[in-house]
């Protein structure tokens, strides 16, 4: 999602596109105080629907293959978040699979389309987390599973606080440490600013929000790291304490100072100097110029393998459809009146001889 964030301040927009939430909401959640009643329409006739209990997923047909895995992700993403929010969550919720950027809107509740730079949105009041196989503008294959996790944290989040207010560091922090989102970057990113003493203070994130492509990483590499911070196994029930406190109408700031006994200042100057402690031991195992030489080297390499991984994924699952759409097409001329039925899919194929040739039992042999 964060590269989709990134990538959305260079894009141009869609027609009909949503505008730039500010800053204080995340910038792929759709009017948490949304309408209600609201309007879905109906997937696209060549949708599938799986339905497992209080979980259903809409998605191309010829996707099967790839979304079926999903489920029990899905199903594991919701017993973490549950007892990291030291409560049951998700207990309802549709995940709608978009083939693309534009398939979204289709897709999305009548009247709130996605921000156009979004591979993934969550709708809290839809109870749905909607993601694109496809990203906007690079239309490189979309890791399915980190941006579901990603969204399905913010609907397990809105769930938890019964709707009350937190900030917008804690709302997109959570999501990007539970889904594991872009590790590498965003540790090179907090190392730097860590190092040159330019991080940003929290007040100053959630007053404002990231609005330029310098500030959106660290932004969101902060809000990150601060939530893992929070939620260490010494603070896990600390963590699950202010989640109760905020669903019970507490107020997010007083609601952390109450759960872990101290303003959140000192929390945060806390958080600051682990950091700095971690930073200042690299450069001197590793020498500073060396510190920066391997950072950019790891990170380029990070970033060179994600894009052959994406190209890759994006051409098989091209393969893919190809052949369901084929499979699908070939069953519905084998059900038409008067068609000839299909051999099983295990029978010798008909072929003309290239060259010389014996047929045996069903199968070809060459002459030699």
């Amino acid at each position: 999602m964060l590269a989709a964030v990134l990538l959305g301040l260079v894009v141009p927009r869609r027609a009909g596109a949503a505008e730039l939430p500010t800053g204080a909401a995340p910038r792929d959640v759709g009017l948490v105080d949304g309408p209600s009643p609201f309007e879905l329409r109906p997937p696209p006739a060549d949708f599938e629907r799986i339905d497992q209990g209080s979980l259903a997923l809409e998605f191309p047909a010829s996707a099967r293959s790839r979304i079926e895995p999903l489920v029990d992700e899905i199903e594991a993403t919701r017993a973490r978040l549950s007892k990291d929010l030291g409560q049951s969550v998700l207990a309802a919720v549709l995940v709608r699979i978009a083939r693309g950027p534009e398939q979204m809107v289709a897709l999305a509740p009548v009247d709130h389309p996605p921000y156009d730079f979004a591979v993934g949105m969550a709708y809290p009041f839809a109870h749905l987390a909607l993601v694109s196989m496809q990203a906007p503008g690079t239309w490189e294959a979309t890791d399915l599973s980190e941006v579901l996790q990603h969204e399905l944290t913010h609907l397990a989040l809105e769930e938890a606080v019964a709707g009350h207010h937190v900030p917008w560091w804690f709302n997109e922090g959570l999501a990007m440490y539970e889904s594991g989102e872009l590790r590498w970057q965003r540790w090179e990113t907090l190392s730097h600013a860590a190092f040159v003493d330019r991080l940003i203070p929290l007040s100053e994130i959630d007053k404002t929000g990231p609005r330029d492509a310098s500030a959106v990483l660290l932004a969101y590499a902060e809000s990150a790291d601060v939530v893992r911070f929070l939620a260490r196994d010494a603070d896990r029930a600390r963590f699950g304490s202010l989640v109760q406190r905020v669903r019970a109408g507490v107020a997010f700031e007083r609601a952390l100072e109450d759960a872990y006994s101290t303003d959140i200042r000192k929390l945060e100057y806390e958080w600051r100097e682990e950091v700095k402690r971690h930073v200042r031991l690299l450069p001197l195992l590793t020498g500073g110029g060396l510190f920066g030489a391997l950072t950019a080297a790891l990170l380029t390499a990070a970033w060179a393998r994600r894009r052959k991984q994406a190209k890759v994924k994006l051409a098989q699952w091209a393969r893919e459809e190809a052949e369901s759409e084929a499979a699908i097409a070939a069953r519905r001329v084998q059900r038409a009146p008067g068609a000839q039925e299909l051999p099983p899919d295990d029978a010798a194929p008909t072929r003309i001889p290239s060259m010389p040739v014996v047929e045996h039992e069903g199968r070809w042999y060459t002459l030699h």
